[in-house]
């Protein structure tokens, strides 16, 4: 697939409800996002779902390029649920499965991925906000607790790969998250800022490893943690020293670098304060609550894509594809043999 460079300005967007009310079409045609995200209160039935995507990219014009997003991780953050797709396991299990057998652990996160990617390319959803690359540490915030594979960072590489390549073999990108790394944070982020001390050469040891490992994935997403060795006065999502000393230089990443979602109360001010913050140092800015309010902030302070931004947005259509052939009620089976034995 081609990229289809329509106008989008730097921002993804949510919705309120399953279906788009007659405000936020005018809205979404007026301001062009450059891709939207699900959520629960948005999910009802399969058609349903399959309705609102088809609506969402009707707006904007871009057809089957334009980004659909998700959090569909398993275990707690699995936005689509039964009857639609069933419950799966944290990305803890996963690294339970692959402690006992290195193997059996990286098939089953490749066919968790492969099944995820089964779900949603059925209901025209094409990036999966997976896999979660942090690794926590003792006594940190559940924020992240069991999403995450392990606390050994070679760990949470390995599989983490295998769980991308899992969503591109189905149809589906991944987005890693949430870079440099949230596994430290001691608060979470949707109610307080997390900062953490240690050095920056603990961190580039440990936290740094699975996102430099994926770091040739095409798209990627900040998080609001202070990181005081590197700069003590702005979270992650706001930093250019973050942004370009560690993310696009430790740590290698040149992808599309998405905010975590700006309605989260670690940052401060207004949404429309939040968005103007961070548009100049990442490339797209994340709002997720659907309130048409904070949205028309959003749009006021950012701008069209361009530049960098505009060549990773197009690099990310470019890689939109049709899933490889697969037996998914083999893969099924599989997985569920393979949970079931560990």
């Amino acid at each position: 697939m081609t990229a289809s460079h329509r106008p989008a300005k730097a921002m993804i967007l949510g919705c309120l409800g399953q279906r788009l009310s007659a405000d936020e079409k005018a809205f979404y045609r007026d301001e062009q996002p450059w891709g939207f995200i699900l959520f629960g209160r948005n999910i009802c039935e399969a058609e349903q779902v399959k309705d609102l995507v088809a609506e969402m990219r009707d707006t904007v014009g871009g057809g089957a390029h334009v980004p659909v997003l998700i959090d569909q991780e398993g275990g707690r953050v699995q936005r689509i649920r039964e009857p639609i797709a069933p419950r799966y396991p944290s990305g803890a299990q996963i690294g339970a499965l692959y402690a006992a057998d290195r193997e059996k652990g990286l098939r089953a996160a490749w066919l968790l991925s492969r099944l995820h990617a089964f779900d949603l390319y059925r209901l025209g959803i094409n990036v999966d906000c997976l896999p979660v690359l942090d690794v926590p540490i003792a006594g940190a915030s559940n924020v992240i607790g069991d999403r995450a594979y392990s606390n050994d960072p070679h760990v949470v590489a390995a599989i983490g790969r295998a769980a991308a390549d899992g969503l591109k073999a189905g149809g589906v990108l991944p987005v890693m998250k949430h870079i440099p790394g949230h596994g430290r944070g001691m608060a979470d982020s949707h109610h307080d800022l997390p900062v953490v001390t240690v050095p920056r050469s603990e961190l580039e040891a440990h936290d740094f490893v699975p996102f430099r490992a994926l770091s040739s994935e095409l798209m990627g997403m900040s998080c609001h943690v202070v990181y005081t060795d590197i700069d003590p006065d702005h979270p992650a999502s706001t930093s250019r020293i973050v942004t370009e000393e560690i993310i696009r230089t430790a740590i290698g990443f040149e992808g599309l670098l998405m905010s975590d979602d700006i309605s989260m109360n670690a940052l401060k001010g207004t949404i429309g304060e939040r968005a103007q913050r961070i548009a100049p140092v990442l490339d797209v800015v994340l709002h997720c609550h659907g309130h048409m309010d904070e949205m028309k902030a959003v749009a006021a302070a950012v701008s069209e894509l361009s530049g960098k931004g505009r060549s990773r947005a197009d690099a990310v259509e470019q890689a939109f594809a049709t899933p490889d052939d697969a037996d998914e009620a083999a893969l099924r089976h599989e997985f569920q043999s393979l949970m079931a034995a560990s």
